[in-house]
């Protein structure tokens, strides 16, 4: 499998001039890899196309193509992703990128693991800390391998084999309508129809895929000002591979315990609850907009009975389920039995006094949980109308 590299172009000479130097840095098994610079037509395209003629590649085999057209972000990734079919597979990365020294290494080994596993629908080469749907800081939990698995694809950094990229886009011809799937986070559903990211996303969901992120990054984004972004931003930065080169160590879809969904809710957190898979929703976050399952594991304050509950002093938030740390911030509710006022009735069951005997400290904090709970749905309703 040769494994090119696509660098995606538009009309940023300085975001394209740090990325070109960052990957002239980067190791190489063989030296024989080849870089194809993409431009997509624009109106500081004279800086672009000279940097990228000039640029010196020592690697192997340099191309420059620039499109005559203009094809708008959303076309200029599909056209690039397309590279995958002619060498069986394809790195894709865009100007406002910069690579960790190890990022081809990391790429080429989860490239070819990724063959052996049907589940897997492309190749992250970045690493989220943040929630984007809430802004919450995210970490994935550790459970002793190199990678996480996220139904969430990448734009900041990702590889694709030919057959993943393929199946992707056999669906996409499809020209497939996501803006009523509510499995698809309503975040993604409201990005521009420049977006080629959402329908990748979508396509994971509907046929349960998962893109194989590592747990330390090997791109990091400067999302300097752009097609998506409107002033130069330091808030999805973060921390690189620097280490030495090494054999990285893949978990398989069946024993990894980081499997998120695409809202950033770990999906193995049934095992720890003894509760089968199918009949548990899983909310840490409260972003999640419907209950659909027999159980809900979530921080919102709802009219169910409560089995058990948890704090969450642990980071991630997950782990406080997974060792039982006790609290009041994390709630496990069976839905099948609907009571009035059910927290403060199950509160009082499960600790034998009312209200006026808690701490003070617990009032505040379960106050300030269902006032915030009453105003968002206030605040939905009046939106609505």
């Amino acid at each position: 499998m040769k494994i090119p590299i696509v660098v995606v172009a538009y009309n940023r000479p300085r975001s394209l001039a740090r990325l070109l130097n960052s990957l002239s840095r980067a190791k190489y098994p063989e030296q024989d890899v080849d870089l194809i610079i993409s431009i997509d037509r624009g109106d500081n395209n004279r800086n672009v196309l000279e940097m990228a003629n000039e640029f010196n590649w020592e690697h192997g085999v340099k191309k420059v193509e620039y499109q005559e057209t203009n094809l708008g972000l959303r076309n200029h990734i599909l056209k690039c992703g397309s590279v995958s079919i002619e060498y069986g597979a394809v790195i894709i990365l865009e100007d406002d990128l910069f690579v960790s020294p190890n990022f081809y290494v990391f790429a080429e080994q989860a490239l070819r693991f990724s063959t052996k596993e049907p589940s897997i629908g492309g190749i992250s080469l970045y690493n989220h800390q943040l929630n984007v749907h809430t802004r919450d800081n995210f970490l994935a939990t550790q459970d002793g391998y190199d990678n996480w698995y996220f139904q969430f694809a990448s734009s900041w950094g990702q590889a694709w084999t030919k057959e993943q990229w393929i199946g992707f886009m056999k669906w996409y011809e499809h020209d497939p309508d996501i803006d009523s799937c509510q499995n698809v986070p309503s975040y993604v559903r409201s990005w521009s129809s420049k977006s080629w990211l959402k329908y990748n996303i979508a396509y994971l969901i509907e046929h349960n895929r998962y893109f194989l992120y590592p747990k330390i990054a090997l791109t990091t984004n400067f999302s300097d000002a752009g097609t998506h972004v409107g002033n130069d931003s330091t808030i999805y930065q973060v921390p690189l591979d620097y280490g030495v080169e090494r054999e990285y160590n893949f978990s398989q879809i069946y024993e990894a315990q980081a499997l998120y969904d695409a809202f950033y809710e770990n999906e193995r957190l049934h095992n720890a609850l003894n509760i089968n898979q199918d009949e548990l929703c899983t909310d840490l976050y409260g972003y999640k907009s419907s209950v659909e399952k027999r159980f809900v594991l979530t921080t919102k304050i709802l009219d169910f009975q409560i089995i058990r509950s948890f704090g969450k002093s642990l980071k991630p938030h997950e782990d406080n389920v997974i060792q039982k740390v006790e609290g009041t911030e994390i709630f496990l509710y069976d839905t099948s039995v609907c009571k009035e006022n059910s927290f403060k009735q199950d509160f009082e069951r499960k600790t034998s006094y009312n209200f006026k005997q808690i701490p003070y400290k617990v009032v505040k904090t379960l106050f300030f949980k269902m006032s915030f709970a009453k105003m968002k749905r206030l605040k939905k309703k009046i939106t609505q109308k």
